[in-house]
């Protein structure tokens, strides 16, 4: 019910614009998004069905591996299927509560993904800085553990986000959000209220998670660069180190592109709209795509069981 001209009291529907500024090139654009989506959706689920079916590939590494797949599936579903439908066929209109646990399922799947790739850091930390003692410290009960408190995390840390929106804001200017998905401040925007307490919440969240994360997986990988620089044999220096590379080229493009991303939305003023909405769909659609190749391409056991199973 609209109680003013400029406000209007608790919508029941939002409407996403896609992408602003190129509307009319968007059915387009949603031809190499869907390629990606694809891609990453196969890749993925390739790389848990060989993780799931071959015993030699249940170890911590590949179990989270595992999970980051799951996660990148997740995640990538979480927004494709209704920005195709923005694009391609005219289904803007979206539900309130919808919207709200599509940006939940999103903010979450992605502190999860830096969970994980904290914790790939750190597995890789004990295999190589002590490794006659990683099969007794990283046992399945504890990969177990370290995956459920990285959930929990991203669930309890996210989850504040909804309430706040959902409690504090009742008031609001507009029902068209100006991007290809819900995002949080995207939504907050909408907001005819003080959103002070929104916008310091989400920079909260945001700087916990990858603070912390990223302290701690830069930490690892200097003890891990100490170590197998004071290797004495040179084969034994690259056999250690390229255990480590596709795990760095994964995390590397993932945070990178979460800062690209970042701090074009908070401080590129000057920059179109229209490169935002891109960049921040291209940094939640290019990880779920680039790593299963990565790991594909650079780890030796995953690269032999696909062509064994091409070949079968």
């Amino acid at each position: 019910m609209s109680i003013s001209n400029i406000t209007i009291y608790m919508p029941s529907v939002l409407t996403l614009i896609g992408i602003p500024g190129l509307e009319s090139v968007q059915c387009w654009i949603g031809i190499p998004f869907c390629a990606i989506y694809l891609i990453a959706m196969i890749g993925n689920s390739l790389l848990l069905i060989i993780i799931k079916s071959e015993g030699s590939l249940h170890e911590p590494l590949y179990i989270f591996l595992g999970m980051l797949g799951a996660t990148d599936i997740a995640l990538a579903s979480s927004i494709m299927p209704k920005m195709l439908g923005i694009f391609w066929f005219n289904m803007p209109e979206i539900y309130f509560d919808s919207c709200l646990l599509q940006m939940w399922f999103i903010h979450t799947f992605q502190c999860i993904e830096s969970g994980i790739l904290m914790a790939m850091a750190l597995d890789r930390y004990v295999a190589i800085c002590y490794p006659l003692r990683h099969a007794i410290i990283f046992t399945h009960q504890l990969v177990i553990q370290i995956g459920t408190v990285v959930v929990l995390r991203a669930a309890i840390l996210v989850a504040p986000c909804l309430v706040l929106i959902k409690c504090r804001f009742q008031l609001y200017h507009t029902t068209v959000i100006l991007h290809s998905y819900c995002e949080h401040m995207a939504i907050v925007k909408l907001a005819a209220a003080n959103v002070q307490v929104n916008k310091i919440y989400g920079l909260f969240v945001a700087f916990t998670v990858a603070g912390f994360d990223l302290t701690f997986i830069t930490l690892s990988y200097i003890q891990i660069f100490i170590t197998v620089f004071r290797l004495p044999q040179k084969e034994a220096r690259f056999k250690a180190f390229n255990t480590c590379i596709a795990h760095i080229c994964v995390f590397l493009q993932f945070y990178l592109l979460a800062f690209f991303s970042f701090f074009t939305h908070r401080f590129g003023s000057h920059i179109p709209p229209y490169i935002h909405i891109l960049f921040s769909s291209i940094y939640l659609l290019v990880p779920p795509f680039l790593n299963p190749l990565v790991y594909g391409a650079k780890t030796t056991q995953i690269r032999i069981h696909v062509v064994k199973m091409f070949c079968s």
